[in-house]
């Protein structure tokens, strides 16, 4: 993951070097995947399915699902080599308005909801601690969470090569978290400790218009699958690297998923997941009471992790879409020493802070689902209608249509279950992503814009342009 763009011989030209290899692709993948969702999720999944058996097959479904998803987007990622994931393939499949649509949601709701819930989550898990016995007091949480994103944003915004040599670190301390919450709850089994299986598929609980919910809970813990294809012009041999790095990534994370989930449901008792508000600090108090804070710390450390993963990834799309034309000019522009894409950085920080300040996670987590599964579903969708478009276009790595279709159904199939349970949560999402139509005529129509409106906004831009020192990219990678 680390881009460290160095001059290029004498020409000293600003740009993004290929600096992305297997290794760091694999780390930004799991590192961005594996966040607070195992962590806080569980609950999640367990609530709405209603037994523990039913919970557990809906991990492995969410997992195969994703895969799905990941192998079209690997085969849109090596045949459209543009970076900016979700809304450069709607762009290219779809047309403008769609990838509009999808730039504006994720960054009005998706982005900043998204790094809020794993920055509350960060802020609980680090603070936490202190407070034992008791919670800890949401005031303090919220500040610590915003520190956190703080320090993030700056260290992307200082160097390419630091964020990417963290993100491998994080992505070992996470995979360490996991190994401390599975080993102890597979000693327990293979101790005899299956009672807590004995009605796995009690149907007493069982709602079938919750089933989706759990969904929701399961595919945000596999979130960020997509990431890699964000930076596709910054990967090295992209052509093999981006389906070597999603299947790897996500074979690894199912099965640290299942297991993670059978050593909870081995320790802890369904009641006991449900009354938790973080299920790896319940696990550790029962396995492991003497370091139970190490567990707390790692978890933090995990979210710390995905949150510079995804802030890496996510700048990019926005840099991506105003080089199309499709945002204000300023944000394809590099800082000419530390060559970062500073202004899509800085812009995602005021919404974040206002996400953090609401709170609530599940609330957040159901409030953004919607758009982000219609966008994906819709970007699957593009894959189908782009292969019968185009069939001679040269395709490195060709998935069989029964992926994308498979996983365009099942999107838009969770989509439509949420309108129906979570009628306004959905509802409010689906109002905001519509309210970027307006915005588009603005950006993509500038000429019916007076005149002395443009003049400000030219002025503006190149002030900040200094301020910041940035300037757009030299070279095309694409």
């Amino acid at each position: 993951m680390g881009a460290s763009q160095d001059m290029s011989g004498d020409s000293g030209k600003v740009y993004l070097r290929k600096k992305i290899t297997l290794t760091r692709a694999i780390a930004l993948t799991i590192g961005t995947i594996i966040g607070s969702g195992i962590f806080i999720s569980p609950k999640g999944v367990l609530k709405n399915s209603g037994n523990v058996g039913l919970s557990l097959i809906i991990w492995l479904a969410c997992g195969i699902l994703s895969m799905c998803g990941a192998l079209s987007y690997a085969d849109l990622g090596t045949s459209i080599k543009k970076s900016g994931g979700h809304y450069i393939y709607l762009l290219e499949t779809l047309g403008p308005i769609p990838a509009f649509l999808r730039l504006w949601a994720e960054f009005v709701m998706i982005r900043p909801a998204n790094i809020a819930v794993v920055c509350l989550a960060f802020g609980r898990y680090i603070i936490e601690p202190l407070f034992a016995p008791c919670h800890a007091p949401a005031m303090v949480v919220k500040i610590i969470s915003a520190i956190g994103i703080a320090v993030i944003i700056a260290l992307n915004c200082w160097s390419v090569s630091w964020s990417a040599n963290l993100q491998t670190i994080f992505t070992v301390l996470k995979l360490v978290a996991i190994g401390l919450i599975i080993v102890p709850g597979m000693m327990a089994l293979a101790a005899g400790h299956t009672e807590n299986f004995q009605d796995a598929f009690d149907t007493s609980n069982l709602a079938l218009d919750k089933i989706p919910l759990a969904f929701y809970s399961g595919m945000f813990a596999f979130g960020g699958w997509f990431y890699v294809t964000f930076v596709t012009e910054e990967i090295v041999n992209p052509e093999r690297n981006i389906p070597i790095t999603v299947i790897v990534s996500l074979i690894i994370v199912t099965i640290c998923y299942l297991l993670t989930n059978v050593a909870y449901y081995t320790v802890l008792t369904t009641n006991e997941v449900l009354a938790s508000e973080a299920v790896a600090m319940t696990f550790t108090d029962h396995t492991l009471s003497q370091v139970s804070w190490l567990i707390s710390i790692l978890v933090a450390m995990s979210c710390f992790g995905a949150l510079n993963g995804g802030i890496f990834a996510a700048s990019r799309m926005l840099f991506a879409a105003s080089r199309e034309g499709q945002w204000p000019s300023l944000f394809s522009m590099i800082h000419i020493r530390r060559h970062t894409p500073l202004p899509a950085l800085v812009l995602m920080m005021p919404l974040v802070f206002v996400m953090i300040g609401i709170g609530d996670l599940y609330g957040l987590l159901n409030f953004y689902s919607f758009s982000r599964w219609l966008f994906m579903g819709l970007v699957t969708l593009g894959l189908i209608i782009h292969r019968r478009k185009h069939p001679d276009l040269p395709r490195p790595f060709k998935v069989p249509l029964i992926f994308p279709i498979v996983f365009t159904t099942m999107s838009l199939f969770i989509v439509s279950m949420s309108l129906y349970s979570d009628p306004v949560n959905t509802g409010i999402g689906c109002l905001i992503t519509l309210s970027g139509l307006p915005v588009y005529y603005l950006t993509v129509h500038k000429q019916r814009v007076p005149q002395r409106w443009r003049d400000v906004f030219n002025l503006l831009t190149m002030k900040l342009q200094i301020l910041m020192e940035v300037i757009p990219q030299e070279v095309k990678t694409y």
